[in-house]
C-alpha cells in the first residue's frame, strides 16, 4: 500500500478511464510497481537484443527461405552492407571486425531475461486485471468514429489530452495488445526455431515455419516491426510530454494536477 496524503492507495490500483475520474486532491499511481519494473527491464533487454542482433546480421547479411542457406545458395534477399566474414561476398572490398562471439552470447542471455520478464508481466496482468482494465478496449472504444479520431490525432502529431495521461486510447490499446500477444510470441518462436538444441527436442517449432532459414527471415522482419514500434512509441512519448511520461514510468505518478470542480 502507498500512502498519499490521508489516503492509502494500492500499488496496483486501476487506472481511471478519463481524467474526470481522477479525484481532485488524491494522487493515484498511473503505473503499478510491477509494470514499471518489467517495462525498464524489457527496455534494457530490447536495447541489448538490438545491438547484438545487428552484429549477428552483419556476420551474414543474406537471407534465405527453407531449411538451408549459405554463400553458395541464391538468397531470397541480401542487405547492401559489408560483412564481418571474408567468405560472405557482399561487393565491398573490406570486411568488418568479427563480433559474432560476444553478440550471440549477449543475444541469447538478453532474450531469456526478456522472455521471463514478459511471462511475469503477462501472468501478473491476468491475475491483477491490469490487461483487462488498461489494455482491452471497451465496446464504445471499438467504434469506427473513436478509432478514426485516434488515428487522425496521431497523424497530425497532436499532443494527447489530459485524459490520455491516465488512460490509453483505442489505437494505443490495440497496438500494445498486438505487440504483447503477436509480435513478442512470434519473435520468441522464430528465435527458438533457430536453436538446434531446442529444435531437436521440439521439431515442430521449425517445421511449421518451413525451415530454419525461413525462421531466420521471419525473425528479421518481426524484429524490424518491433524496432518500428519502439521508434513510434518514443516519438509519441516526446509529443505527449517526455518528462511527465518518463516520470510516470519511474515513479508511477504523472505529475498532472487538477483543481476541485
Amino acid at each position: 500500500m502507498a500512502r498519499v496524503g490521508s489516503v492509502q492507495v494500492p500499488l496496483g490500483a486501476g487506472v481511471p478511464s478519463s481524467a474526470s475520474d481522477v479525484p481532485a486532491t488524491t494522487a493515484i499511481l498511473r503505473h503499478s510497481a510491477l509494470v514499471r519494473v518489467t517495462h525498464w527491464i524489457t527496455t534494457l533487454c530490447f536495447l541489448a537484443l538490438l545491438v547484438s542482433g545487428v552484429e549477428i546480421v552483419i556476420s551474414h547479411p543474406r537471407f534465405y527461405w527453407g531449411e538451408t542457406g549459405n554463400v553458395l545458395t541464391t538468397p531470397l534477399f541480401k542487405l547492401p552492407i559489408p560483412s564481418s566474414r571474408a567468405l560472405v561476398q557482399t561487393g565491398y572490398g573490406y570486411v568488418l571486425p568479427d563480433q559474432n562471439g560476444w553478440s550471440r552470447y549477449l543475444h541469447f542471455q538478453a532474450a531469456w531475461v526478456a522472455v521471463l520478464t514478459g511471462l511475469l508481466y503477462s501472468i501478473s496482468g491476468l491475475f491483477t486485471g491490469h490487461l483487462r482494465r488498461n489494455l482491452l478496449p471497451g465496446k464504445a472504444d471499438l467504434s469506427w468514429r473513436r478509432f478514426s479520431i485516434a488515428i487522425a490525432n496521431h497523424l497530425r502529431f497532436e499532443r494527447p489530452s489530459e485524459a490520455e495521461a491516465w488512460s490509453y486510447n483505442v489505437l494505443q490499446r490495440l497496438t500494445y495488445l498486438f505487440v504483447i500477444f503477436v509480435l513478442f510470441p512470434l519473435v520468441i518462436w522464430t528465435g527458438l526455431a533457430m536453436s538446434p538444441a531446442f529444435v531437436s527436442a521440439v521439431p515442430a517449432t521449425v517445421t511449421l515455419l518451413g525451415g530454419q532459414q525461413s525462421a531466420r527471415t521471419i525473425h528479421f522482419f518481426v524484429s524490424l516491426s518491433l524496432l518500428l514500434f519502439l521508434l513510434v512509441h518514443v516519438v509519441v512519448v516526446c509529443l505527449a510530454g517526455f518528462r511527465s511520461r518518463t516520470r510516470a514510468m519511474i515513479t508511477g505518478r504523472t505529475g498532472t494536477h487538477r483543481g476541485r470542480t
